[in-house]
């Protein structure tokens, strides 16, 4: 379960880099779709939850 956790985690925050990266690259313009802007908020809270998961469980 840990490496599924950890996993998810780390697909999830490349999600959250690549999608700033590709506001970096392409201007604001992007950052002012709010289906764009929703996706990478869901995906920054998906990998901040499972890494607070992984780290759950590694104290137990």
């Amino acid at each position: 379960m840990k490496a599924y956790v950890m996993t998810t985690g780390a697909v999830f925050g490349l999600l959250v880099v690549a999608h700033i990266w590709r506001v970096i690259e392409e201007g604001p313009a992007l950052a002012k779709d709010p289906l764009y802007i929703v996706i990478t908020i869901a995906a920054a809270a998906l990998c901040l939850w499972a890494w607070r998961l992984f780290w759950l469980m590694s104290r137990s």
